[in-house]
């Protein structure tokens, strides 16, 4: 069993690896007097946060040698990345699952030279690291992520440092608030530990400069039971532990509260403070300049170690200070002391399974066939998709009650986006008081609502990247809010493939309504389908946008998205009535490729083709083609529809169309007509490698011209109406000769004219006209 005395010298031994990663390229153990050909000729990395990393990460292992639990950590500050890797050596769990760095001197020389190197090991965080659900590098996302990682896992704590600089973020402001959610009774915990060391880049922090009162106030008042630990005070090891322990004896007492039975109303979970020095153990000046705990210790301090002697001469003896090699041994590597502090192999945090994905359960899935709409004739009939979607994700998670693992994750829209079936089933969790009037609230509720997407979406993160199901429902507009943290997302996906032991993991459903082409209630701030743009623009192959057009599409494509792994899901979709114009059958046959020629509604052998993509532009589109052949009798008109938007690409990598396909669709020279939910440069981007003849397509969408207006007015102001279709069609059909200039100019007063009509209409009763809003197919 291991002692202080050995805590103080395993936290000699990480800090002194965390430096040496930094500064090293050779002579590693200091067997020789330290040269400038041993220092890297770029030094790269973030020393400041390291020890505090190290402080906490010794802290774990100690408890975990005298305590068995099921331990996770999250860190915050990921740019400490030097920090998380020495001690992943150290444990062992860095050379089981990276077989090319052994465990001995070699291997431990090899880590310390790859960082921050060329095809070596990155500056931060990131999924080649055992045990690591956050990469960290964008701050600001590892409270939430660790709160989802503790939803639904009774078992499992999980230990999360915020760095101070972090903590200034607005999505760690709002994770803090996630404790009203977690249920003690069928989660897990998580012990937040605010680190102080005072400094961000260049200036003070502004936690670091609040007194302890306040910042015990600050926190008591969002529901923690605080404790400080000081370095500047006492024994900090000593100190550390016992409020480590003392934390998880409060966490045992609250569950067992809860799992006895005891409505335990606003659990006071615990929380730490902790205030040690910037770059705490480097060097305390350079230059005359304060180094540690203060900014200058951020990144690296002596940055002309390998060109000045006296930089030189200050970094050998820094090194030296740790005592390297009272800490090593030859044949064990390391030294008794330092051997007695690493816990049981399955208790290690570079080994936990959830962090892992060794833990995931399949997702029983009801057939979605049972929901669907019986289609008699199409496009005469309508149907709520976005209700039909909450009644599926309802016998989702019913047929998963025992599992517990599939949650809805909303920012206070699931009634707003039509969901609300799943509240048959479950609950908004809430661990707050309910008042008797409040609805649909409970403590174990599936449903996570909070104002803040930020919170949402990390919580979902760690959710899903320890195994279990979600859906995170969002109005298009303010998916926005979160479209970094998705980016952040998609690259450690990406980066989580090169790694064969990390096991796939379930797909992040988004499912996104209240669109900017019915903002019945608000207006211009709730039209953006930016979120869309930047998912096509960023994701790769990890990434797909799908349009339903009504309710039997949007099962189809919900079903498909839950059975895709390792994959981020965009599903668009109307909450407002819809027509219905696909059977069950045709959504699933037209999904397999995501584009789609509706022979029902289409001629042979065309003069136009007109494409939908989008359940609106698409129920536009529609009618345009309706409208073209009542304009023009005898014309010939094809209509395609595209449900996932990159079946469009034929250079796309997430596309099966082959440029035949493409052809077989649109035709080889004929006009084609495109009516799209979002910005037009989505699909011309995509039609760009697809056709050598990019002018035959006329792409429209949403320009940016809303405001609270009708759903016909925002077609008519952003050209995607079906008079538009219309005028299109007269335009080209007189340059193929097919009619006359008097007849495209009698067309094109005539649509004008039902324009303005229209427009006077609006402005007189507020309202669209009924030959507009009772529209229905008739071939």
């Amino acid at each position: 069993m291991p002692t202080l005395r050995d805590v103080s010298k395993y936290f000699r031994l990480v800090n002194y690896l965390s430096a040496a990663q930094i500064f090293l390229q050779d002579n590693f153990f200091l067997e020789r007097p330290l040269t400038q050909e041993d220092v890297k000729p770029r030094l790269l990395g973030h020393w400041g946060t390291c020890p505090g990393i190290n402080f906490v990460y010794t802290h774990i292992n100690y408890l975990l040698t005298q305590e068995k639990r099921d331990l996770m950590y999250i860190v915050g500050p990921g740019h400490g990345f030097p920090a998380l890797q020495a001690n992943l050596f150290v444990e062992g769990s860095l050379s089981h699952f990276h077989k090319q760095t052994p465990y001995s001197k070699a291997g431990l020389s090899k880590m310390i030279r790859e960082f921050s190197w060329p095809y070596g090991s990155p500056s931060h965080t990131n999924p080649g690291a055992p045990g690591c659900i956050l990469e960290g590098g964008e701050l600001g996302y590892s409270l939430s992520t660790a709160y989802g990682a503790a939803l639904d896992n009774p078992n499992l704590r999980v230990v999360c440092l915020v760095g101070d600089g972090e903590a200034e973020t607005g999505p760690i402001a709002t994770a803090w608030h996630a404790n009203k959610l977690l249920d003690p009774k069928t989660c897990g915990a998580v012990l937040p530990i605010l680190h102080l060391n005072g400094y961000k880049i260049s200036g003070p922090t502004f936690f670091g400069r609040m007194s302890d009162e306040e910042l015990t106030q600050l926190f008591t008042g969002y529901g923690y039971d605080v404790s400080i630990v000081d370095e500047g005070k006492g024994d900090v090891h000593k100190v550390m532990h016992k409020t480590l322990k003392k934390a998880m004896a409060a966490i045992d007492k609250i569950q067992a509260k809860a799992r006895g039975g005891e409505d335990v109303l606003r659990p006071k979970w615990p929380m730490i403070v902790l205030r040690t020095p910037k770059g705490w153990t480097g060097v305390a000046s350079v230059h005359g300049k304060k180094a540690e705990g203060n900014y200058l210790s951020h990144q690296v301090m002596l940055t002309k170690a390998k060109t000045d002697a006296d930089e030189l001469a200050q970094l050998e003896a820094w090194l030296k200070s740790y005592n390297i090699s009272e800490l090593l041994e030859e044949k064990k590597l390391f030294s008794e002391s330092i051997r007695s502090m690493i816990p049981a192999k399955s208790l290690r945090i570079g080994m936990n399974k959830h962090a892992n994905g060794g833990m995931r359960k399949k997702l029983q899935l009801p057939s979605m066939d049972s929901a669907a709409v019986r289609i008699k004739s199409p496009g005469t009939t309508e149907g709520f998709a976005m209700n039909a979607l909450g009644e599926a994700l309802r016998d989702i998670m019913k047929k998963n009650a025992k599992q517990r693992h599939m949650r809805l994750f909303s920012p206070d829209e699931t009634y707003s986006n039509k969901l609300q079936a799943v509240f048959d089933v479950t609950k908004r969790a809430f661990q707050w008081p309910i008042l008797d009037f409040d609805e649909d609230m409970g403590r174990s509720g599936m449903v996570l609502e909070m104002l803040s997407e930020h919170t949402l979406q990390g919580m979902m993160q760690g959710y899903i990247l320890t195994g279990r199901y979600g859906v995170l429902t969002s109005y298009e507009a303010f998916a926005q809010i979160v479209s970094s943290m998705t980016d952040q997302y998609a690259k450690f996906l990406k980066a989580s493939q090169e790694f064969p032991w990390r096991k796939s993991v379930p797909p992040f459903i988004y499912m996104l309504s209240s669109l900017g082409w019915r903002q019945d209630h608000n207006g211009y701030s709730h039209q953006n389908p930016g979120f869309i743009s930047n998912i096509l623009e960023k994701q790769g192959n990890l990434s797909k946008v799908y349009f339903p057009v009504d309710v039997n599409s949007a099962l189809a494509i919900f079903e498909k998205c839950l059975k895709e792994d390792n994959a981020i899901h965009v599903i668009v979709c109307p909450k407002q009535e819809m027509l219905q114009w696909l059977s069950i059958k045709q959504a699933k046959k037209y999904l397999e490729m995501g584009i789609a020629l509706w022979d029902f509604v289409s001629d042979p052998r065309p003069d136009l083709v007109i494409c939908g993509i989008g359940g609106d532009p698409t129920g536009e589109a529609l009618a345009g083609l309706s409208l073209v052949r009542e304009y023009f009798p005898g014309e010939k008109v094809r209509f395609v529809n595209v449900m996932e938007l990159s079946a469009l690409g034929v250079a796309d990598p997430r596309s099966q169309t082959t440029q035949k396909d493409f052809d077989a669709y649109f035709t080889r020279e004929k006009p084609v007509f495109v009516n799209y939910h979002g910005n037009p440069g989505d699909v011309k981007h995509l039609l760009f490698d697809s056709t050598n003849d990019t002018g035959r397509f006329t792409v429209r969408g949403y320009i940016e011209e809303g405001s609270t207006t009708s759903p016909f007015d925002m077609h008519v102001r952003n050209k995607t109406s079906r008079y538009h279709i219309v005028l299109w069609a007269a335009q080209q059909l007189l340059q193929q000769k097919k009619i006359s200039p008097r007849e495209a100019k009698r067309v094109e007063k005539s649509v004008l004219r039902i324009l303005a009509d229209h427009n006077a209409y609006i402005r007189a009763y507020g309202d669209d006209p009924e030959y507009i809003k009772n529209w229905r197919w008739n071939k």
